[in-house]
């Protein structure tokens, strides 16, 4: 266990980064995303510990772990952990990025399986990156017609800029 002492006399606990060398590969990750979107604000004066550590835990544990089975020869580790990692980027790609430069060694492999896993996670990724260009297109879309019904801007540019965000839509 890792005892952090805030200034205010409370304690946090976080697991020993070596019992963490125990749990399946994915999991470090999950942990660290965790704690740095959910617990880290609630952490005060030993954040700054705190964040350090996570560093840590990615560079001592997490990484290389998960580096060791995706670029070994074991296809069914290989599989398991591509399938959790799926998962996880399914519902929080920010948790998966580490695996993002992996993924084009992995789609050349012969392993069916492993190439799907590998596409659907890409997939992954291409889809998040078009659901945030197509939020910062929807706002200025908003700012667009906002101006065009204040007279701001003439209907030739918001026309344009309309046809531009419908295109990124389909």
């Amino acid at each position: 266990m890792r005892i952090f002492k805030k200034k205010d006399g409370g304690v946090i606990q976080l697991i020993d980064k070596e019992e963490m060398r125990e749990w399946p590969i994915e999991l470090p990750l999950i942990f660290i995303e965790y704690i740095r979107t959910k617990q880290l604000d609630n952490y005060g004066s030993a954040k700054k510990e705190v964040e350090s550590y996570l560093d840590e835990i990615m560079t001592d544990v997490a990484i290389p772990r998960l580096v060791s089975v995706l670029e070994g020869n074991e296809n069914e580790k290989i599989i398991l952990a591509l399938t959790r990692i799926e998962e996880i980027s399914k519902k929080n790609i920010e948790m998966a990025k580490p695996i993002k430069k992996y993924l084009n060694h992995l789609l050349e492999k012969k392993d069916k399986q492993i190439v799907e896993l590998a596409d659907n996670i890409s997939n992954n990724f291409a889809s998040a990156e078009r659901k945030k260009e197509l939020a910062k297109r929807r706002k200025t879309m908003r700012e667009k017609e906002k101006f065009f019904l204040e007279g701001k801007i003439s209907g030739e540019e918001y026309a344009k800029a309309r046809k531009e965000y419908l295109t990124l839509k389909e």
